[in-house]
């Protein structure tokens, strides 16, 4: 299937969304992190201005600045518009209305576009996708995958899930995932399943807490370590 970009829908977290929905604390700020499925989020632009090492994946990086930069002022009110009209969905704690959401995630876009061209250049902005990453056995400390595995469940399969998860615990020692509910805020059609399948291949499982909760329900990751 070809990949292109009238597909996507840009949306970036925040540097502070991410430590909150992976429960990162200072010590994990200081590993190698890899972050799956990042799109135009600031967490890569904010860590390496911080000192850290992160390296972050997804096919949006095939295009250039600008491309990125158009799509985003496409779909920019379209998606302001939905959580509009499903904002019943979501916890206005955090962040507190439509307007601060889209300034908040704006934000975060711009951050990712002015560090777009550096980290190309730097090899930090990686084209790639699970369930294939063109990285070496345990090349990071972590990773981390947001608002993508289990999100768009009634897209992607069960089988994608496992291997995707296990590709993740090949590239690094610990994996995590964010949020464990699919679209239209209900627990992932796969989770019980991809959870017991992993179990049974060896892995430590958990579902955990976290101090971030925007989708109703939606406060958990998936903690995973390879034994």
């Amino acid at each position: 299937m070809i990949f292109t970009l009238e597909k996507v829908v840009p949306w970036g977290r925040s540097f502070d969304e991410y430590l909150a929905m992976f429960a990162l604390s200072e010590d994990y700020l200081w590993k190698r992190i890899l972050g799956c499925g990042d799109g135009p989020a600031s967490f890569n632009c904010i860590m390496t201005r911080r000192g850290g090492h992160v390296v972050s994946v997804d096919p949006i990086y095939r295009f250039g600045a600008d491309e990125i930069r158009n799509r985003i002022d496409e779909t920019y009110e379209q998606v302001i518009e939905q959580t509009r009209n499903n904002k019943n969905e979501f916890v206005w704690e955090h962040i507190s209305s439509v307007e601060e959401l889209g300034n908040v995630r704006m934000a975060a876009m711009n951050d990712f576009l002015s560090d777009y061209a550096a980290g190309l250049r730097e090899g930090r902005y990686v084209d790639a996708s699970l369930p294939t990453l063109p990285f070496e056995d345990g090349e990071f400390d972590i990773a981390l995958c947001s608002n993508f595995l289990f999100l768009y469940s009634e897209h992607l399969s069960e089988d994608f899930h496992v291997q995707s998860i296990k590709e993740l615990c090949r590239v690094a020692s610990e994996a995590r995932i964010f949020p464990l509910l699919e679209l239209g805020a209900k627990k992932s059609r796969h989770l019980q399943t991809v959870v017991d399948r992993l179990e049974k291949s060896g892995f430590v499982v958990n579902v955990e807490k976290v101090p971030y909760e925007f989708q109703k329900g939606g406060n958990e990751m998936l903690r995973l370590i390879a034994t």
